[in-house]
């Protein structure tokens, strides 16, 4: 009989305690939070197949960070912030629960890790997703309303 490994399975692992006690200073630091993020992007972009699952959770978590890093956002929960970049940071570990150089499984581990993660962030997650949507139609309203103050001909 085969062992599905859980989210919460993931989160007992020594890997992951490691993230999560590496994640307060990435959160605490902008170059280092767009450093991993761009490690990030990079993995999930070229993994894109293993993910479909956590796909779109993952995009909005990533720019999520990244308008946390600029300054933008930061109406999330500290903890929340925190179980978020430690979920990427041990996404981008090469040495986790299930080594990611074993072809086949090595994701398997950061799937149900971050699936985890972020279904339970997933209120978190969606605030932040109104916010951004927000902030882009009064991004489009300026934009719209400088063309209208110019002055006509």
């Amino acid at each position: 009989m085969r062992h599905k490994i859980s989210g919460e399975d993931v989160e007992k692992s020594s890997a992951f305690k490691s993230a999560k006690d590496k994640a307060i200073e990435y959160a605490k630091n902008s170059r280092k939070l767009n450093e991993l993020l761009d490690k990030a992007v990079g993995k999930a972009s070229s993994s894109k197949e293993r993910l479909v699952e956590v796909w779109d959770a993952l995009l909005a978590s990533f720019r999520l960070l990244r308008a946390y890093a600029t300054g933008r956002y930061r109406d999330i929960p500290w903890a929340s912030l925190v179980s978020i970049v430690a979920a990427v940071l041990y996404f981008v570990m090469p040495l986790d629960l299930i080594p990611d150089f074993i072809l086949g499984l090595g994701l398997i581990d950061d799937v149900a890790l971050l699936g985890w993660i972020l279904s339970s962030l997933k209120s978190d997650i969606d605030h932040f997703i109104e916010w951004e949507q927000d902030n882009a139609s009064t991004d489009e309203n300026r934009l719209e309303g400088q063309d209208s103050d110019k002055p006509s001909g």
